[in-house]
C-alpha cells in the first residue's frame, strides 16, 4: 500500500474540499452491531443525538469555520455504501460468525443515508444535533465527532509551513513508537484500536493502526473503525455502548421499568448475539447498582467493559462480583477502554496478569496525542473531551450517570431522579481529560 506523506497532505490543501468522512464505514463496529438490534426490534424509536463539548474552555465556534463544518456534514449525507462494502459486511467473519448481519438488514443499509442535522452557534459553541428515527441517527454520531475534531486540527495546523508540519508529524511518531515499544514489552496482552471518534485525523489513525500492526504484531487485535479493518484485513472489533440503556430508560415509564431497562437491554441483546459479543457494559447508572440488581444469568456471560470506573477498582469490584456468583474470574473477560494512556495499560495489565482474561481499546491517548510535538507552543492541538450523546427518546430525556459524575449527561433534575433511584455508591468524581 503506497504511504501518504501526511505533512505534505496537510499543507496541500488546495482543492474545494477534502472530505473528512469518505465512506460510511468509516465508523465504529458497535454501531452496526447495535443498530441490526435498533432496526429489527426499535424501528419506531425515535432519538435524537446532540453534541456535548466538556472542555467549556474550548470555544468550538471560534475555531472551526461554520461554512467549513456545514460543508463537511453535508457531504457526508451524499454518501452511501458501496457494493464492495456491502459484499464485505456479509461475506466477512465477525467474532467467529459468519453472516452476523441478516441479509434483510443488508438489503436495508444499501439504501441507509445519513438523515438532517441541526446546526446553531451559542456562546462560543456549536449546538449540533440530530433528531429523527432511531435506526437513522445513531449512525452519526461517529462520523460527526471525527468530523469536528479534525476540523479542529486543521485550523490549528493552517499556521504551520512543510517544515514545520514535517517536524510535528515526526515528533508524533516517533512519541507514538516509544509507546508501541513499551506495550510489546508485555507478555501477552491485547490492545485494539478504539481511537476513531477523538482522532486527529482519519490519515493518522490509518498510520496508528498500520504501525501498531508492525509494532506489536499478534498483540495488535484489531480495530473498532470498520473501514480500517477491511483495508488493513483487520479483525472489527466492538460490543455495545451506553446509547442503549439510555434509549430503554428514557422510554421506561415507571421507575421499576427504568429499574429494569439496564438487564432489557442485555436480554434484547443476546436474541442477536453471542460468544465474545456477550460484553457487559454496566456503568450507565452507575455499576455498583447494576452489580447489585443484577439477575444471576448476567453472570455466564462472557466478560465485562468496566468504562468510566478506575480500571484496577471497577476490574476488582466486578471480579469480586463474579465470585459472588460462583464465576472463576480466570475464565472471565475484562475490556479497558476509558482513556487509557500507556502507563495505565502498564499498571492495569501487571495488577490482572493471571487473574483474569483482559484487553485494552485504545483511544484518544493512541489517535489524537501531539501534546509537546508542535515546534512552537500551542494547546490547540491538544485533544478535548467531547461526546454526542442520545439527549432524548420518543420525546423523553434520556440520561447517563456514569461511574464518574464528571461524565453524566442529561437534564439536572431527571439526573436527580435517576439518583433517587439507582443511588450514588461507587460514583466518584474524577478529572475528564479526554
Amino acid at each position: 500500500m503506497a504511504k501518504t506523506d501526511i505533512a505534505r497532505r496537510v499543507y496541500n490543501h488546495t482543492w474545494k474540499l477534502d472530505p473528512i468522512i469518505r465512506s460510511l464505514l468509516d465508523t465504529d463496529f458497535y454501531k452496526l452491531l447495535m443498530l441490526q438490534m435498533i432496526w429489527g426490534m426499535y424501528p419506531k424509536v425515535d432519538a435524537t443525538f446532540s453534541l456535548i463539548n466538556r472542555a467549556t474552555s474550548v470555544h468550538l465556534a471560534d475555531e472551526i469555520d461554520e461554512q467549513e463544518l456545514r460543508d463537511q456534514l453535508d457531504h457526508a449525507r451524499t454518501l452511501r455504501f458501496s457494493k464492495k462494502e456491502m459484499i464485505w459486511l456479509g461475506g466477512n467473519t465477525f467474532y467467529g460468525r459468519k453472516q452476523i448481519f441478516e441479509p434483510e438488514f443488508l438489503a436495508w443499509l444499501e439504501n441507509f443515508r445519513l438523515p438532517e442535522y441541526e446546526l446553531t452557534k451559542r456562546d462560543g459553541q456549536y449546538e449540533l444535533s440530530f433528531p429523527g428515527p432511531w435506526m437513522y441517527t445513531t449512525l452519526w454520531e461517529i462520523p460527526a465527532l471525527a468530523i469536528i475534531n479534525e476540523l479542529r486540527s486543521r485550523a490549528a495546523l493552517r499556521s504551520f509551513g512543510p517544515f514545520a508540519l514535517d517536524v510535528l508529524y515526526a515528533r508524533a511518531k516517533a512519541k507514538m513508537w516509544a509507546k508501541t515499544e513499551r506495550l510489546k514489552a508485555l507478555p501477552g496482552i491485547r490492545i485494539s484500536d478504539f481511537g476513531t471518534r477523538r482522532r486527529h485525523s482519519f490519515l493518522w489513525q490509518r498510520w496508528c493502526v498500520e504501525a501498531l500492526k508492525e509494532g506489536i504484531g499478534d498483540a495488535f487485535t484489531g480495530t473498532s473503525n470498520v473501514l480500517l479493518a477491511m483495508d488493513n484485513d483487520l479483525e472489527a472489533l466492538g460490543t455495545n455502548a451506553h446509547e442503549l440503556p439510555m434509549v430503554f430508560g428514557a422510554l421506561a415509564k415507571t421507575d421499576e421499568e427504568l429499574r429494569q431497562s439496564p438487564y432489557k437491554v442485555l436480554r434484547d441483546w443476546q436474541r442477536y448475539y453471542g460468544g465474545n459479543l456477550l460484553i457487559v457494559l454496566p456503568d450507565a447508572f452507575g455499576t455498583d447498582s447494576f452489580l447489585r440488581d443484577a439477575p444471576d444469568w448476567v453472570a455466564d456471560w462472557t466478560g465485562f467493559r468496566p468504562d468510566s470506573a478506575p480500571p484496577i477498582e471497577g476490574g476488582e469490584r466486578i471480579m469480586s462480583w463474579w465470585r459472588s456468583k460462583g464465576k472463576d474470574p480466570k475464565q472471565k473477560l475484562l475490556i479497558f477502554s476509558d482513556g487509557l494512556e500507556v502507563e495505565t495499560i502498564e499498571e492495569t495489565y501487571r495488577h490482572f496478569k493471571g487473574k483474569v482474561r483482559m484487553s485494552f481499546g485504545w483511544g484518544t491517548n493512541l489517535t489524537n496525542d501531539f501534546e509537546g510535538c508542535a515546534p512552537t507552543a500551542t494547546t490547540r492541538l491538544d485533544a478535548i473531551s467531547m461526546v454526542c450523546k442520545v439527549t432524548e427518546a420518543n420525546g423523553r430525556p434520556a440520561v447517563k450517570l456514569s461511574d464518574n459524575p464528571a461524565k453524566a449527561t442529561g437534564d439536572h433534575k431527571e439526573i436527580e431522579r435517576y439518583i433517587r433511584i439507582f443511588g450514588e455508591k461507587g460514583r466518584v468524581e474524577q478529572l475528564v481529560k479526554v
